[in-house]
């Protein structure tokens, strides 16, 4: 969805109001691990001082997400400020924004490289090998536990 941005280089408009909510098509979404973006809610303004254009928005939505070790899709919530300058994000001799584009590439940020609901690891296990929490690992693997755990009664 383009927004017309040539009412505030006209100077017919103080601000444009972007608020709303939007729902992210699947071909603008391009990371593997996120699956759906939809009822993303932002509220905000476009604005012109001087002879540039200024975004301010809040967003706040929730991420169909993969789950990195059970590969479930949940639900992850998310969300962000942005204020800065447009120009670098407009399209070129148009005078429009993609929001659904500009959105996705600030959402990105916030998509974290693994992310799981996993509680029971117990379930996640095979021919030799199984899944241990991360305490676990700590406690068991660790030459030195005995001094810390010494260090820590004391």
């Amino acid at each position: 969805m383009d927004i017309d941005l040539s009412l505030l280089y006209s100077n017919t408009l103080d601000k444009i109001d972007i608020s709303n909510t939007y729902n992210i098509p699947k071909d603008y979404i391009t990371h593997p691990d996120v699956l759906a973006l939809d009822n993303i809610k932002v509220k905000g303004f476009i604005t012109k001082e001087e002879d540039s254009l200024y975004i301010n928005m809040q967003v706040e939505g929730s991420m169909l997400f993969k789950d990195s070790i059970s590969s479930e899709a949940v639900d992850y919530p998310f969300s962000l400020e942005y204020d800065d300058i447009l120009e670098e994000n407009c399209k070129k001799n148009e005078n429009t924004l993609d929001i659904f584009q500009f959105l996705w590439e600030n959402i990105v940020l916030e998509v974290p490289l693994h992310f799981t609901k996993v509680s029971n690891f117990s379930n996640y296990h095979g021919d030799g090998w199984r899944l241990i929490s991360e305490d676990e690992l700590v406690k068991k693997n660790n030459p030195f536990a005995e001094i810390l755990d010494k260090d820590n009664e004391e």
